[in-house]
């Protein structure tokens, strides 16, 4: 498991490095190497070494420099292992999102074993879990990492991020835990596939369309959908489309978009959450809309403002505008712009553009489709409205 999380983080670190790097699907072969057999420079494996010795709390271990010259793969399992045997009360997650330098999180374990003891009970006889998400943000580390060992007997984890959800129908049994991010459900959702008794489904990082929770329970899914943050870690969970969700037992509501969690021995600790809540009652809510505008794509968050200021950039852009699509449209971001003067062939522009932005953005920020035109589409008092979209990129 720790060899998955460290996988994960390296890899998610080397692709932020450089946007538009290919790298290897996981799982990667302990020997591996990371300069050698990944290209990764100096600059590179600092950047890695320090999201790794953040999360495992290196400097608190007495092992701040774990990392100089030693790029082989085996090398970061083990120095993270080292770590955790020295300290191991708080972790530190990051944020997903893109605009800017991702956040620190740091957490207490007794606070994250706190949840997974919860999240046992709402998922209880799992006997193996399908993991489709990445195990060193904080959804996949509770679910993938912690929540197998919680059982007398630790759980089996399989990543299926490898191969396409078409081929989860062949994989499934009896007390499977399947831990994904609502863009890997539509897609099984439009498959219409079967779900064998006894099959549990996880969903976070974003909310579910109810038309996608509900065709995945006709197929006999029972999908348990999680509210939370890599601020937060888990708040509330629901099951059932349209449903409310309810609160964590340690969670109470402290006004508006505050939470408060209790602590054993300690001060309650209050949270300012990313989006707007509606409450039913004191442990019942609706999330209602992120207070930061940000959008996911692909189980990760996206700030369609950031994507056009990096847009904009480009010499051959006047003005440009990025929004997520529409639901019948697709799942990623769309862009308008308007070129300047000199810019006539769109066609050139649209290529020119989409390999410009690779080289500056990760792939779920990347407009997946441009439309251009002399103006920004506008209401006549002024506001930006949308558009139909011309041709993906």
């Amino acid at each position: 498991m720790l060899h998955r999380v460290v996988v994960d983080l390296v890899a998610a670190e080397l692709a932020l490095a450089r946007p538009g790097r290919v790298l290897p699907s996981p799982p990667w072969p302990a020997e591996r190497d990371l300069a050698r057999d990944l290209g990764a420079d100096s600059l590179d494996l600092m950047g890695a070494a320090t999201a790794l010795g953040d999360l495992f709390g290196f400097g608190r271990a007495g092992m701040g420099d774990a990392l100089l010259g030693r790029p082989v793969l085996s090398d970061w399992v083990d120095a993270a292992r080292a770590s955790l045997a020295r300290f191991d009360a708080d972790l530190v997650f990051r944020t997903s999102g893109s605009s800017g330098m991702p956040k620190r999180c740091p957490h207490r374990l007794v606070d994250l074993w706190r949840e997974v003891d919860e999240l046992a009970r709402v998922v209880p006889g799992r006997r193996r879990v399908l993991s489709a998400v990445p195990a060193h943000h904080i959804y996949g580390f509770l679910f993938t990492v912690l929540l197998p060992q919680a059982s007398s007997l630790p759980l089996p984890v399989l990543d299926v991020r490898g191969g396409s959800p078409a081929a989860l129908s062949g994989m499934l049994q009896p007390g499977d835990l399947v831990v994904a991010h609502p863009d890997w459900w539509r897609q099984v959702a439009a498959l219409g596939l079967a779900f064998p008794d006894d099959v549990v489904g996880v969903t976070s990082t974003a909310p579910c369309p109810d038309a996608v929770a509900r065709t995945l329970a006709d197929g006999g899914l029972r999908l348990v959908q999680v509210y939370g943050s890599s601020e937060t870690a888990g708040v509330g969970w629901r099951e059932a489309a349209g449903e409310a969700y309810q609160l964590f037992s340690y969670w109470r509501a402290a006004g508006g978009d505050v939470l408060e969690r209790e602590r054993a021995g300690g001060k309650p600790e209050r949270h300012s959450l990313q989006d707007r809540l509606e409450w039913l009652d004191e442990a019942a809510f609706f999330p209602a809309g992120r207070i930061d505008h940000a959008v996911q794509v692909g189980g990760t968050n996206v700030f369609p403002a950031y994507v056009g200021e990096v847009l904009a950039l480009h010499p051959a852009v006047r003005e440009c505008h990025v929004r997520a699509m529409r639901a019948d449209e697709g799942t990623r971001l769309k862009a308008f712009v308007v070129p300047r003067e000199d810019a006539a062939d769109v066609a050139a522009l649209r290529s020119e553009l989409t390999a410009w932005l690779a080289e500056r953005l990760a792939a779920p920020e990347r407009p997946a489709a441009f439309s251009f035109g002399p103006a920004l589409p506008r209401q006549p008092n002024g506001k930006l409205i949308d558009w139909i979209i011309e041709a993906w990129a």
